[in-house]
C-alpha cells in the first residue's frame, strides 16, 4: 500500500470523525436563546474536540510529509489510530450531556489519552520505518518526540486525576492546555549534538 493511499484513508475517516461530533450536539430545548445558552459547556467541549482533532491532524500531516515509505505496522497502526479517535464523539457527547460527572470526565479522559498513545505510537512507527535523515536529524526527532509527548501526557493524566476525585471538569481544561502546548514551537529550542 502506498502512504498516500493511508493518508487519504486517515484524512477522510478523521473529516467524518470531525463531522460527527457536530451531530452529537443536543438541540436546544426550548428552541429560545436561554435554550441555546443552556448548551454552553456542550458548545465548548464541541469546539474544544473539533480544534483537538485538527491539531492532531495537523502533527500527522507534518510527519507524513516526510515518509517515502510505509509498510504493514504503520498501515495497522493507523487503523487503531482511528479505532480509538473514532470513540471520541461519543465520549465528547457524554461529556457535554453531564459536564459534572466524574465517570463521564474519565470515559473522556481514557479516550483522549487511547488517542494520544496510538499517535505517539504512529509517530514513533513511521519515524522508525524510513524516515528521511537528510532533512530531519534523528535526534532531533527523538527530542521532538519526548518534548511534545511527555508534557502533553502529564497533563492529560493530571486532568484525568483531578476529574476524578477533584473537579470533574479538569478532564476538558487539560485537553485544553495540552493542545496549547502543542503550538509551543520547542523544536526552536533544540540544540544538535556535535
Amino acid at each position: 500500500m502506498s502512504k498516500d493511499r493511508l493518508a487519504a484513508f486517515m484524512d477522510a475517516v478523521l473529516a467524518i470523525i470531525m463531522t460527527i461530533l457536530v451531530l452529537e450536539l443536543p438541540k436546544p430545548d426550548p428552541l429560545s436563546l436561554q435554550g441555546v445558552l443552556a448548551l454552553g459547556n456542550t458548545y465548548v467541549t464541541y469546539i474544544l474536540s473539533f480544534f483537538w482533532l485538527g491539531t492532531m491532524w495537523v502533527n500527522l500531516h507534518n510527519e507524513w510529509h516526510h515518509i517515502k515509505v510505509i509498510n504493514k505496522k504503520i498501515v495497522w497502526l493507523g487503523i487503531v489510530h482511528l479505532f480509538v479517535t473514532s470513540w471520541i464523539p461519543y465520549s465528547m457527547s457524554v461529556v457535554a450531556t453531564n459536564p459534572m460527572s466524574r465517570i463521564g470526565q474519565v470515559l473522556y479522559g481514557m479516550s483522549v489519552l487511547l488517542v494520544t498513545f496510538a499517535n505517539l505510537a504512529l509517530s514513533v512507527a513511521l519515524y522508525k520505518c524510513h524516515f528521511d535523515l537528510e532533512e530531519c536529524n534523528s535526534h532531533q526527532h527523538a527530542w521532538l518526540l519526548r518534548v511534545k509527548y511527555i508534557p502533553d501526557i502529564i497533563i492529560k493524566l493530571i486532568g484525568m486525576a483531578l476529574a476524578a476525585f477533584v473537579y470533574p471538569p479538569a478532564m476538558v481544561y487539560s485537553v485544553l492546555l495540552a493542545m496549547l502546548w502543542m503550538f509551543v514551537p520547542v523544536e526552536k529550542l533544540y540544540k544538535p549534538h556535535n
